[in-house]
This record gives structure tokens, sequence and C-alpha cells, in this order.
């Protein structure tokens, strides 16, 4: 097939991103109202602060705001891992980081699909977390071997999207006559079903092994768990989710309020209890999806990173967030105290290498391009401005702060860290991208092209 009949991987990447955020909407109606709130909230934020607008502008990062969103999947087996990756590899989404949850007692690990590149990126940023089960950090073989029967069974793709998967695959990729029929049969993966297809009985054992289990194994696909939109401003859309009418967690995830925002703050609506029909009783219950908000900030170096992590561990020692929000306000004193050490002004953060920036020389200001200016003497002269790289990935405490939130105390089951990214990698069936590399390669491609428009 000509290269010209095939769709670009990105238009059908927000197609697809498009047409789960209906799909989503219409299962969980509350969806709809947050997105209304942070679009609002979002308005709002842009007309008071000129100078956000105006970085967004410059890095093409203001059409994006209004769609930015990641939506989360778990799946049960290592041949669903595998058939997950090609069919996101088709809408131009690669896995990058590799995130242990077992550390929280949640026994999963994963990575998250997503475009790379700031072409990609400016298009359509959608990416999606996606954790695979470990049945090997259940304790009760009885009941990993039932689960393993009841995954093996199941088929999470129609025998239609299969064969338009390995056609596109064939064809080097989603040809433009196939491209609707792909997006409804995909579409079908991720859809809530509300026929179990478990006992209640065998239910309510995997339940109490760990709630996340039984979402993942009790049902017919890995159902979209929720989808996020990004929000400019995540402590006013916190302060007006009750006005509402939706309950949200004690406690925003990720480093505290900040004048420089940094990395990713998250907070979340408690799940929806959902009817389901196991296959012996009618008229069940399941409670697992919710809505989640992000506030995204700048990425982080490693030397950023090794800062945040240390002050977050430290913070955690002093007060640790209790599910329930019973110590919210003190978690949240701890950790505004703790992150003063976090430099909180861009030309810092510029400065000591503790994020990564874009760079583009400021139109006026060409003409007095000095050559004998070092790059650092360019920006300082106003030839060069920086703007930060927002972080597209997530973070393994704040993900598991989300599920306990929703799945409660009582669920922090007591699992060992079990940190295996070699056994990932080969259930995936690739190599998972290190973002730090990811990042430093957008930072040094902005430099050379701002150097080469200086004429440098």
């Amino acid at each position: 097939m000509s290269e010209f009949q095939l769709i670009d991987q990105n238009v059908l990447r927000a197609a697809f991103s498009s047409a789960m955020s209906k799909m989503y909407r219409d299962e969980v109606p509350a969806y709809g109202t947050l997105m209304d709130l942070v679009a609002e909230v979002n308005v709002k934020r842009l007309a008071k602060d000129t100078s956000l607008a105006n970085s967004l502008l410059a890095t093409d990062g203001l059409n994006r705001i209004s769609d930015e969103r990641h939506g989360a999947i778990r799946v049960g087996t290592e041949a669903e891992l595998k058939m997950i990756r090609r069919v996101f590899a088709l809408l131009g989404m690669y896995p990058v980081g590799y995130y242990d949850l077992s550390v929280a007692g949640i026994p999963v690990h994963s990575t998250a699909f997503r475009p790379l590149g700031q072409e990609a990126l400016s298009h359509n940023p959608f990416r999606v977390f996606t954790s695979l089960l470990r049945l090997d950090l259940i304790n009760d073989n009885n009941l990993q071997i039932q689960a393993e029967n009841v995954l093996a069974k199941r088929h999470i793709f129609s025998g239609a999207a299969v064969k338009l998967i390995e056609k596109a695959e064939n064809e080097g990729g989603v040809s433009i006559p196939d491209s609707e029929h792909f997006i409804r049969e995909i579409l079908k993966t991720f859809k809530w079903h509300t026929q179990a297809n478990v006992t209640h009985e065998l239910y309510n054992k995997l339940h109490d092994a760990h709630r996340l289990i039984a979402d993942i194994v009790s049902f017919k696909g890995p159902h979209i768990n929720h989808l996020t939109p990004r929000t400019l401003d995540i402590d006013q859309v916190q302060d007006l989710m009750p006005s509402r009418s939706i309950n949200p967690k004690a406690v925003i995830e990720g480093p505290p309020k900040r004048k420089c925002p940094i990395l990713l703050r998250q907070t979340s609506f408690k799940a929806i209890e959902e009817d389901v029909d196991f296959t012996d009783v009618k008229n069940g219950k399941h409670t697992a999806r919710f809505g989640e908000i992000e506030q995204r900030g700048a990425a982080l170096t490693p030397k950023g990173r090794a800062l945040y992590d240390r002050l977050l561990n430290k913070t955690r020692d002093k007060c640790t967030p209790a599910a329930d929000g019973s110590n919210a306000q003190d978690y949240i004193n701890t950790l505004n105290q703790v992150f003063v050490e976090f430099p909180d002004d861009w030309k810092t953060l510029h400065t000591e290498k503790l994020a990564y920036f874009s760079y583009q020389a400021t139109k006026k200001d060409l003409a007095k391009a000095d050559t004998n200016l070092s790059f650092d003497e360019l920006i300082e002269a106003g030839v060069i401005r920086f703007d930060p790289i927002i972080y597209e990935d997530f973070l393994p405490v704040s993900a598991a702060g989300i599920f306990q939130s929703n799945l409660g105390d009582k669920e922090a089951a007591n699992i060992a860290q079990n940190s295996n990214q070699d056994l990932f990698e080969n259930q995936l069936g690739a190599k998972v991208l290190d973002e730090f590399e990811h990042y430093a390669k957008i930072e040094a491609a902005s430099k050379k092209a701002c150097l080469e428009q200086l004429q440098f």
C-alpha cells in the first residue's frame, strides 16, 4: 500500500484519544463535570498569568492544554501486554520508564506508553499508564492458579481488531480507509463491561487478596481505569471540586505548590461504585474507576530528581499521609517545610542544571548577538530565552498514592518491594526508554536549533 494512503500517527492518536474521552465521559458522568471544571480554571489562570501564557505559547503548549490527558489500564498477562504494545506502537506511543508499585503493596509493575519527540508531543501528548499484574506477589498459591486459569481463557481484543493490527503492521501503519474501523475495534478493549467472568465467590477471594487483583482478573478486559485532564492550577480545582458534588482525595500527590512547578502533581475523586453481574449472582457491585486531575511542571535532570526524591523521602519519614486523609494538613505542612530546600525560581533551576529547558532566539535581539558570547551570556543578554520542558512521565509514589486513596488503608497489603525491570521488559517484548535520556535529547536539539538560528 502506498505511503500516502497511511494516516499520520499523530492524527490517529488524537482521534483515538478523543474517542476514548467521549466513551469514558458516557461511562463516568462525573468525568464530564470534572473536564468542565478544569477548563474553567485553566481559562481563568491564563487570563491572570501572562507569563505562563507566554511560556506555553513559546513552547507550542498552549493549544494542547484543553485536550491533554492520560489514561490508565491494567492487564493480566504477558500476552495481553505484548499486544497492547503493538497497538500503541501503531498510535505512535512507546514504553517510557519502569515503575515498581510493589513498594506500596500494589502487585503490579508498569510503564507509560507515550509519544516521543517535541513534534509528536505538541500534536497530541496522549499517554497511557499501563500496569501488568504480578501474580507471583500473591501468597495464596491456589488463588494464583485460579486467577491464571481465568486470565488464560479471555481475549481482550476482538477478532476484527487483531486482523486490523496485523494488517497495519504488514503495511507499515494504519491506512486512512481503515482508521475509523481501527479506532472502533480497539476502543472495545477499553470499554467497561458489567458482566464479570468469575463467580461472586472467586471475586470476593480476589478482592480480599487485593482489590486491584479483582479489578484486573474479574472482567472481560482492561477497562479504562481513569482519564486525566491537565490543569494549570490543581489547588484551585481541588478547592472547587466539592462545589460540583465531587469528593476529592485529601492530599495532592507530588511536590508542594510552587511558583515554578516541577514534575507532576495529581489529585482524584473517589472511585465510583458500579453494577456488576457475576457468572452466578446478579446485581453485584465493584469499585475501582475514578477521576483524576494532573498539573505538570518542569522535567527534572538526574540531579534535580535526586534532590526531589531525597526531600520526598525526608517528608514521608516525618509524616506519611494516611489514605483516609486524617493527617492531611500535617503532611502538607511537613511537605512545604522540607521542600524549602528545593530552588523555586527558573534562573536557579537552569543555572544549577536541576531541570531541562528548551531554547529560542528572541527576534528583537537577533541583530545584537555577539559571537564571542557564551551560550549562558547570550541568555543573560536577552538574546536567548529558555522555557521549562514539560514532564511527560509519572512518579511511582504518586501513582501508588492515587491507587491507595481509592482502595483505602485496609488495601495497603504488606508486599515487599520487588523491582524487576528485566522481567517486565521480557514480558513486554521490548526495552523501556530512559526518560532522562529523552529529555536531554530534546534539550540538546533545542539548543542546536537556537544556535543555528543565530548563525553561530
